[in-house]
């Protein structure tokens, strides 16, 4: 069916007319609220109080979300919102990485607030079609999909029988179905998700652009938590909006030489030192898949090793091989990382898409460590395919990795088998049937329907059935509040494991990466250096998701002279080029102060939503000992001369003639007081008390002792 014949099937349910609003220093100060069940439609201001407080991207949705659900709202009910808000900065082309847009929603997966930072087009496009945000609640009886005009303005819902699910065909419908000819194609933005989403707790969602170059649609992620579920459960088959073009200053800025004069001297960078630095536009984030193995951090058989001796087979070079080289690949205008790496022409052998061939993008270093290492499957074809069918299905590839790696894990220890896999052998390294329960998960069939609930209720389900020993799949299950852990290997990084466990989602990287300062360049030694830098890191990088940044531009190149600087770990020309930008778009009088000022409000507003939703003390900072240590005697032995080292250097314990198993019993103890000294110290550092919970006083020196807020933390003072 031609999508012509597609779009003759579409009932419309409701248009609504609007009138525009120009954006004004980064902000349109509206929010388009839809609700997908009754089809109401209408403009909302944001409140002065709003925008001062929460910025914008996580911020907004935050707010919007806490005052649109109950403490008990559950992620099906139709009162759960999805909010997509980019932020001030979101949508200048004078500098890179400003394309980013946070999702935010209650997480199938966590039964949390839960956030996600995603590219591509419609974050911005949205901003351009006058709405800071958009809020979707409600939940339709029909597939729907919500068209946003930002040249004639209106929006409009109708029923939409007719188009794929799957992400990688709809996108195209809908971009070749809303685009009058070729040049139209890029001033169109889809969201979608796909079949897996719909069978799954772990769903995620795609943000398309348009690659000129290539003359295709390619997708970005907003993976974690689950939100692509949600999505799909309330009957939403995508987004559009479409715009009249991006050209000049459609942010309206204040200053905008200043914002092009750092945009200029950062492309220098870019092409001068990228190619000796990280190798970002031939490789993407994949560069970093020797570095970790080389310093025994490249997880290896669900994080039981940090490194492997056929992980060559997956490295860079291999990667910088199956990358189309020398093509601009920005998934936003302007942006000259040239990170989205794809690769073209690539022949599926499985699933319904079998024969086709098609774009990838992809694999960067979670998706090439995750399917790859991980599973002990060291088969680029494997991580490749896996890759995009986790992309179209819409499951998140950090999840869907880490879960696979528990599986097998489970799989070769008795717990699992033939009969309750359904005949699969889900056994390290069996690429054929993991991809086979991949396809399962898209249909709902069988293990899939199980792998797809995540580890933490897999978990609950093996223990429930008697299928193996709860302390082991405790151990072994590297989920954190949820959340799968993306891929790096904390065992000998205190600080590391604190950014993956002492985060507000769930163990995601993208609050803390403090792996090299804490174990390899050894800068943050004791317990206050730790909890400082788990103070600085993650308020810097939760305003990144306030004002609608990527944060790989910031480190991923950095300037010449960085290693000289007082701070280089903090890339200090690289903050103030921030803070720069930040005051040419706004106006607002700003420093490096304010920033991390600006990032508590919201964290610690983040912190008292999951008390509000029953979470967020001491007890759900737990971490899996995997991610700390030794589980088995086999990872004991691996790093045996490591951790003997450690008993007699540390513990003053001389190893000789101990049992190998009475020497995990005293490391573990020793780790497992380590990190709880840890915790003490990051409450400490960021104003909360023993049990995680944000003082009263805290609350009022950062502007956030709302009666609301108060309400929430007082009876854990």
């Amino acid at each position: 069916m031609d999508v012509n014949e597609i779009k003759s099937r579409h009932l419309q349910i409701r248009r609504w007319d609007y009138n525009w609003t120009p954006l004004s220093r980064g902000y349109t100060d509206k929010v388009l609220y839809i609700n997908a069940g009754t089809a109401e439609i209408k403009e909302k201001d944001v409140p002065p109080v709003m925008k001062e407080k929460f910025i914008g991207g996580k911020g907004y949705g935050l707010r919007l979300l806490w005052d649109a659900t109950r403490p008990d709202t559950r992620w099906d009910d139709p009162d759960n919102e999805i909010i997509i808000s980019s932020g001030p900065i979101g949508g200048i082309t004078q500098y890179s990485g400003t394309g980013k847009s946070l999702v935010v929603s209650i997480s199938p997966q966590t039964n949390s607030v839960m956030d996600s930072n995603v590219g591509g087009f419609f974050g911005p496009f949205l901003k351009f079609s006058g709405f800071d945000a958009i809020e979707l609640q409600g939940k339709a009886e029909k597939e729907v999909i919500i068209f946003i005009d930002g040249i004639n303005h209106f929006v409009e819902i109708f029923e939409a029988p007719c188009e794929a699910i799957d992400s990688h065909v709809l996108a195209e419908q809908l971009t070749e179905m809303f685009a009058d000819n070729e040049s139209e194609k890029r001033n169109i933005g889809v969201v979608s998700s796909g079949t897996a989403a719909e069978h799954s707790l772990i769903g995620m969602l795609n943000f398309s652009f348009y690659d000129s170059k290539r003359k295709k649609v390619r997708l970005k992620q907003a993976g974690r938590g689950g939100i692509g579920s949600v999505f799909r459960n309330k009957r939403i088959k995508a987004l559009v909006c479409k715009i009249p073009g991006v050209k000049g200053n459609l942010n309206n800025v204040v200053d905008l030489e200043a914002i092009s004069g750092r945009g200029r001297k950062f492309n220098r960078e870019i092409r001068e030192l990228d190619d000796k630095q990280c190798q970002m536009r031939q490789v993407g984030t994949a560069h970093l898949m020797e570095i970790m193995n080389d310093h025994d951090l490249l997880p290896v058989h669900n994080y039981k090793f940090g490194s492997h001796p056929d992980s060559y087979k997956i490295d860079s070079s291999v990667w910088k091989r199956s990358f189309t080289q020398g093509v601009p690949d920005g998934c936003w205008i302007g942006c000259n990382m040239s990170c989205a790496k794809a690769v073209d022409d690539f022949v599926l052998t499985s699933g319904p898409y079998k024969g086709q061939k098609v774009i990838v993008d992809g694999p960067e270093y979670e998706n090439a460590a995750g399917l790859g290492s991980n599973c002990g499957i060291f088969e680029p074809g494997y991580i490749i395919e896996t890759n995009f069918y986790c992309d179209t299905y819409g499951i998140c590839t950090i999840t869907w990795s880490t879960l696979s790696a528990f599986v097998m894990e489970c799989y070769e220890n008795g717990i699992l088998n033939k009969e309750r896999t359904g005949g699969l052998e889900l056994n390290f390294g069996n690429s054929l049937d993991a991809l086979e329960l991949l396809h399962r998960v898209s249909r709902g069939e069988g293990f899939g329907k199980i792998a797809g609930l995540g580890i933490r209720k897999m978990k609950e389900l093996f223990i429930g059935n008697g299928w193996g020993d709860t302390d082991f799949l405790n151990d072994i299950g590297m989920e954190n509040k949820g959340l799968e852990y993306s891929q790096y290997m904390p065992k000998e990084s205190l600080a590391q494991q604190g950014g993956f466990a002492l985060t507000n989602k769930g163990p995601q990287h993208d609050e803390a990466w403090l792996i090299f300062m804490d174990m390899v360049n050894n800068q943050i030694p004791t317990f206050e250096n730790k909890a400082e830098a788990l103070h600085y890191f993650p308020m810097f990088r939760t305003w990144f998701g306030l004002v609608g940044l990527c944060k790989l531009p910031w480190n991923d190149v950095e300037p010449e002279n960085n290693a000289q600087t007082d701070e280089p770990a903090k890339v200090p020309e690289h903050v103030d080029n921030y803070v720069t930008i930040y005051k040419a778009v706004t106006g607002r009088e700003f420093d490096r102060k304010r920033l991390i000022e600006d990032s508590e409000r919201v964290y610690n507003f983040q912190r008292v939503f999951n008390l509000r939703r029953g979470y967020g003390t001491r007890i759900h900072d737990r971490q899996p000992y995997r991610a700390a240590g030794p589980v088995t005697r086999e990872e004991y032995e691996s790093r045996a001369e490591r951790y003997d080292k450690q008993l007699r250097e540390k513990l003053k314990i001389d190893p000789e003639g101990i049992d190998v198993v009475e020497k995990m019993k005293i490391l573990r103890k020793y780790r497992e007081d380590q990190y709880e000294s840890l915790i003490d110290a990051v409450y400490k550092r960021r104003g909360w008390n023993n049990n995680g919970v944000p003082k009263i006083e805290f609350l009022k020196k950062i502007g956030i002792d709302f009666p609301e807020v108060i309400e929430v933390v007082k009876d854990y003072q």
